[in-house]
């Protein structure tokens, strides 16, 4: 048996349950996502637990500024105490390249590399292990490594006793500064 419909006639229950059927699960899926976007965040942090208290027994250290640093000196001589540090020397493999003063290195020449002096400074150099001292002219600019405060050329550095170990400890007296 076949139902025919009228003509002209529309029947409105099937659209109308799709739109009440969309509309219902829009509302829903609404819902749920304010209730998820309203709700707190909470973060799983670890908190380090407080260090422990130091027993009465440990002594107590009190670190004071460097012996270069303190206020009762005066400015020249905090300067001539910041100047020690650790020598190094460089020769053969740079030996006729330009420098950065515009001269060519001669590792046969009392010469040195220092990254902050002017060239043309004169510096007398001491190796603070023998007692050893020269004096160089300062004609390049670089940057040494770290604790390093002076390159040397090969001949002060031979001067100085130092071409074996390769390092030294130093002091620097600065003679007289450059213009450049």
């Amino acid at each position: 048996m076949v139902i025919r419909r009228r003509s002209g006639a529309s029947c409105l229950n099937a659209p109308l349950r799709i739109w009440l059927l969309a509309g219902f699960s829009s509302a829903v899926l609404a819902i749920a996502v304010l209730s998820v976007a309203t709700r707190p965040v909470q973060a799983r942090v670890l908190v380090p637990q407080p260090a422990a208290s130091v027993p009465p027994s440990v002594p107590v250290v009190v670190r004071t500024a460097p012996e270069s640093l303190t206020p009762g000196r005066t400015i020249a001589a905090q300067r001539k105490a910041l100047l020690r540090g650790i020598a190094s020397w460089y020769g053969e493999a740079f030996d006729g390249r330009t420098t950065a003063s515009g001269e060519r290195f001669d590792m046969h020449a009392m010469t040195a590399c220092h990254p902050t002096l002017p060239f043309g400074s004169m510096v007398r150099v001491v190796n603070l292990k023998n007692g050893r001292s020269v004096t160089v002219r300062i004609t390049d600019r670089g940057d040494l490594a770290e604790g390093r405060i002076i390159d040397l050329s090969f001949a002060a550095a031979e001067k100085l006793a130092m071409t074996n170990s390769g390092l030294a400890p130093v002091r620097l007296d600065v003679l007289s500064r450059g213009t450049r």
